[in-house]
């Protein structure tokens, strides 16, 4: 797919396809996807000579992306291809690694400074998921001000995406219609002053290697991502910001390590700070808090700061991340703050299991070498305790419902069991070709055990297993076959199985499969509901959900005396129906909710100087 692919950053004076100006009454020309423009449809000139497509309907062909339902996390398919990409990438990302050549590319440094001699900045991430929750996100993004809780809040100049700009996998056309779709329909012209935006990669970028992302946000000729201007010239980016603050988006390759050319590459920039400057690091996962259940998680983190900015004097007073889908916020005696703004699209993930202190750097690393310990207690989060636990015991409803795949594969291996059990149990002789089904009973047991066991996982996925986890899977897994020995009870009760063969395997199918499936989700439901209390398939119990609301971001203000106030700005309910926006001026948004949206803050504003 070519950068051509959607007609919608174009120069004005020529159609999408790149054909010269048609005359006037000549048929609408084709785009690339062979499909004619409708007359019409391009309108509006913006800044700097671009002009945007705006539709004039919310059909795929005319919003140029296809708005995607959120991804169902729990699918058969998707877990297995999201595991085999997870291990490919933890088998060969050293090789697939494209961060050594980039140090053949320019080592930009951006400069970012708003017209009143300060700066609005949105930190936004996790957000190419669902189309409702990722583009009531970015419909906020773009608005030109916004009033929340008395604060009138105008559009920022600069904007952050903190990693995952799409799920599950990086391939270009997922990042078009997830991610660079919505945005495009959100801004879709440049305003008069083109905000500029910045782009850390996550773990899910990095699936191909980071291919896709370097083409989407590293790019040496059009730079334009709707109506925001790319700001970077490498998977990495530094900017320098009003009264002498600094913002610095590391790249460590999914937390792995900071390659030799980014180190390289900072150590320039840091050569221009100095005790007074300020610094604000945006990386890709919030390894203050990972680093309680793995204690190396925050080392890199850690070498980064001790090694490229303690030299110059200068202080980081802000460290934030995505990765995690929640907002929380972390202060510490020395008045930084460590901030997790996850809220950008993606599944919910929960707050009222996060440790309420934390060691930063962790007391138990490994490194020889590390800054001194220091205690940082909860400050804030979003959602609260209560409604994060109430979402939770949402699993029995909505995982059925948003895993349907899931269902189905639970409700094959218990009618694959039951019949196995079943034949073991009739020994009439009449009933030999059911029997065949006892030869794998062992087998069928035996996946059923390993698969539970195998399912309870630690909340980091590189994190040791423990003997809860253990326990807990080979308990979920023998639970399973109890229900399978219930079911198959029931099934010798029902006359069914008097049936001549094969007409009990069609009825087993017709009516035990879905009856036993659901039985079993709601099984699965109630294990990760109590595994999650023991720190078990935590991640599990709310991507399973797939719950669209409780999203945001942070918009950041720097004042020109240097005061920095974070405003994180919460949406309890996002959007779910969209139409056409009246308003036809080139900057204004395609889509507008239909019933308007109602940002909040998370919690009172945070001020730094």
């Amino acid at each position: 797919m070519t950068d051509d692919h959607i007609p919608r950053d174009e120069p004005v004076d020529r159609p999408p396809s790149g054909e010269p100006p048609q005359p006037p009454g000549a048929e609408p020309p084709p785009t690339p996807t062979g499909r004619a423009v409708p007359a019409g449809a391009y309108s509006g000139e913006a800044a700097g000579g671009r002009t945007a497509r705006r539709p004039r309907s919310t059909d795929p062909l005319e919003l140029g992306f296809t708005p995607r339902k959120p991804v169902p996390w729990l699918a058969p398919f998707l877990l297995i291809s999201t595991g085999l990409r997870t291990l490919l990438a933890l088998l060969f990302g050293a090789y697939l690694d494209k961060r050594e050549l980039q140090k053949a590319l320019d080592a930009e440094v951006a400069k970012q400074v708003g017209p009143d001699g300060g700066l609005w900045l949105d930190y936004v991430a996790d957000l190419g998921d669902g189309f409702n929750a990722t583009y009531s996100v970015a419909y906020l993004l773009a608005q030109r001000e916004l009033e929340v809780d008395g604060h009138r809040l105008p559009r920022a100049q600069t904007l952050v995406m903190g990693g995952d700009q799409v799920y599950p996998s990086a391939a270009y056309e997922a990042y078009e219609d997830r991610c660079k779709g919505p945005y495009q329909a959100a801004l879709p012209a440049t305003p008069p002053e083109q905000p500029t935006i910045f782009a850390v990669p996550g773990n899910h970028d990095w699936y191909d290697g980071l291919t896709a992302f370097l083409r989407l946000f590293v790019r040496t000729r059009d730079r334009n991502f709707g109506g925001w201007r790319t700001g970077q010239s490498r998977s990495y980016f530094a900017a320098e910001l009003p009264a002498d603050w600094w913002l610095l988006g590391l790249d460590d390759q999914s937390g792995s390590y900071v390659d030799d050319p980014q180190l390289t590459y900072f150590d320039a920039v840091a050569k221009k700070m100095g005790p007074q400057s300020k610094v604000i690091l945006a990386v890709p996962a919030p390894a203050w808090v990972k680093a309680v259940d793995q204690a190396t998680a925050y080392d890199s983190i850690d070498y980064f700061i001790r090694t490229i900015v303690a030299p110059t004097g200068a202080r980081v007073r802000l460290l934030i991340s995505g990765d995690l889908h929640h907002y929380s916020r972390y202060t510490g005696p020395d008045g930084r703050q460590l901030v997790t703004s996850g809220g950008g699209g993606a599944y919910l993930y929960p707050t009222h299991q996060l440790p309420e202190r934390i060691d930063v750097p962790p007391r138990d690393t490994l490194a020889r070498r590390s800054s001194p310990s220091q205690p940082y207690e909860l400050a804030g989060r979003y959602p609260d305790t209560a409604r994060s636990r109430r979402y939770g015991w949402g699993i029995f409803s909505r995982l059925p419902r948003r895993n349907p795949g899931f269902s189905t594969l639970l409700g094959i291996l218990h009618t694959l069991l039951m019949l196995s059990m079943v034949g073991v149990t009739d020994f009439r002789s009449e009933a030999s070709e059911q029997r065949l089904f006892s030869v794998p009973l062992v087998v069928m047991v035996l996946v059923m055990v390993l698969a539970a066991a195998l399912f309870a996982k630690p909340p980091s996925s590189t994190g040791k297993r423990h003997a809860r986890h253990w326990i807990l899977g080979i308990g979920h897994g023998l639970a399973h076959v109890g229900l399978a020995a219930a079911g198959t009870w029931a099934w010798l009760a029902l006359p069914f199985h008097d049936w001549p063969w094969p007409l009990p395997a069609v009825a087993a199918v017709a009516v035990y499969l879905p009856v036993s499936g659901l039985v079993a989700s709601q099984l699965v439901a109630a294990y990760l509901l109590i595994a999650s209390a023991f720190g078990v398939n935590v991640n599990e119990l709310f991507a399973g959900q797939g719950i669209e609301d409780a999203k945001g971001f942070v918009r950041l203000r720097i004042d020109p005396d240097g005061t920095l106030t974070l405003y994180p700005i919460a949406i309890d309910r996002v959007a779910r129906d969209w139409k056409l926006n009246p308003d036809q001026s080139p900057d204004s948004s395609w889509l507008i909710p239909t019933t308007p949206l109602r940002p909040r803050l998370a919690e009172p504003p945070t001020t730094l100087t």
